[in-house]
């Protein structure tokens, strides 16, 4: 006699569907980064081929400066002739100004007043960024 046969399966065995969606992933932030911890008040005073600007430094953030550096490109056809309260450098295009001695330090919540004389030759806008230590700032 024959051995009995088994017959062969009618449906196939289980698979893992692949999946029907995507996995998910990291959005980008719908929000920028925030600005940096420091305000810049910015006031021009001009004249036929001449200006000053007087800048005040506000320290928004809950730990105290010692020691800034604030980077700033003069608009076009500015050049720095003089300055009070900081070390300008260079003269025109981006410039940088770095505390002196007896401003270097600027608490939470404080100010510091700098300013500079300048020459132009018919642009007496204001920079378009500033940055403190590296960090933006907003303008008041």
């Amino acid at each position: 006699t024959a051995p009995p046969t088994t017959a062969p399966p009618t449906t196939a065995p289980p698979t893992t569907a692949p999946p029907t969606t995507a996995p998910p992933t990291t959005a980008p932030p719908t929000t920028p980064p925030p600005s940096g911890a420091c305000r810049i008040g910015y006031v021009v005073n001009a004249w036929n081929n001449g200006l000053t600007a007087a800048v005040t430094i506000t320290n928004t953030s809950t730990t105290a400066l010692n020691g800034w550096t604030l980077a700033f490109t003069l608009p076009g056809g500015q050049t720095i002739t003089g300055g009070w309260n900081a070390t300008y450098s260079p003269s025109s295009g981006a410039v940088t100004a770095r505390n002196v001695s007896y401003n270097a330090s600027i608490p939470p919540g404080g100010s510091v007043d700098i300013g500079f004389q300048a020459t132009h030759t018919g642009n007496t806008g204001r920079p378009g960024s500033f940055i403190l230590n590296g960090n933006p700032c907003t303008s008041a």
